[in-house]
């Protein structure tokens, strides 16, 4: 294993990358990412800086404000404004790994802008075979402030652009001719679920399905940010309504399971791979 990079493994065989040191400039506010993720049956589910969205790095924890600073990557929304080019970005750095095995890793990251660190993360990531055609992408990441005041989070929603509360976990997925579907137990489509709360989440390819679920109670109270239409994406929203609070100190915890499986599933297949892969 190199130190900037490791592979991600179910029974020897490979699943994703996840690449810790990425050389990239700082408008896309640099990060460590998963890219590729693959199902078992080998089909990438996920994609690395796409024309639409070059700042779209793969699976990782991507937040648009932190205190002011861009950790998302591109424009900022300013309120009455709108999207705007600043020099406002930060990056989050690889300070070394606690842990790392075929199966996953304990990770601690430096959140840092204007020369100076934000936050502390660490991050935690396993993968689990649930099937032949189907594997758990565990995601836990845990965000302290180590600066000596409070710190808050926010999102465009939160500036002044309505139905845009991205930042949190972000996955871009594979975008291919057709939209992918997205449903949750009880209803579908994007504008159905996008902004709406739910255990679980699916995004349905045409030969693969992603199944996100809140893996803790706080994590559930988070609502998801959706989209299909214009790209393929899911992530959470630590910054729905209002901006999110973090005094000097405290810590917040996030974790969600993704479930990735070859084939479309239905609302049953999918309902009984997520309560196998999220334990109590």
């Amino acid at each position: 294993m190199r130190d900037d990079s490791l592979v991600l493994r179910i029974a020897g065989r490979p699943v994703g990358r996840y690449i810790t040191r990425p050389e990239l400039p700082p408008k896309l506010s640099p990060r460590p990412y998963l890219h590729p993720v693959t199902t078992l049956a080998g089909t990438a589910v996920t994609e690395l800086s796409p024309a639409d969205h070059v700042h779209h790095l793969g699976v990782g924890v991507a937040v648009p404000d932190v205190e002011g600073h861009n950790f998302w990557g591109g424009r900022t929304f300013v309120r009455d404004q709108g999207p705007t080019e600043l020099d406002n970005h930060g990056a989050q750095r690889h300070a070394g790994f606690q842990l790392s095995d075929p199966d996953g890793f304990v990770e601690e990251l430096r959140w840092m802008a204007a020369g100076g660190e934000l936050l502390r993360e660490r991050r935690t990531v396993a993968a689990t075979e649930l099937t032949d055609a189907a594997w758990a992408l565990d995601f836990t990441f845990s965000l302290t402030n180590t600066t000596d005041g409070p710190l808050s989070i926010g999102s465009p929603a939160t500036n002044g652009r309505p139905g845009a509360a991205y930042g949190g976990f972000f996955w871009r997925a594979r975008k291919e001719a057709e939209s992918p579907a997205v449903f949750t137990h009880d209803t579908e489509g994007e504008d159905a679920v996008h902004g709406r709360r739910a255990d679980w989440l699916a995004l349905a390819g045409a030969t693969w399905t992603l199944v996100f679920a809140g893996a803790t109670e706080q994590t559930r109270r988070d609502p998801w940010f959706v989209r299909t239409a214009e790209y393929p994406g899911v992530g959470s929203s630590l910054a729905h309504d209002e901006r999110l609070h973090i005094p000097a100190g405290d810590t917040v915890v996030r974790r969600i399971v993704t479930v990735i499986a070859d084939g479309r599933l239905d609302r049953g297949e999918t309902a009984a791979l997520v309560r196998k892969a999220v334990s109590p």
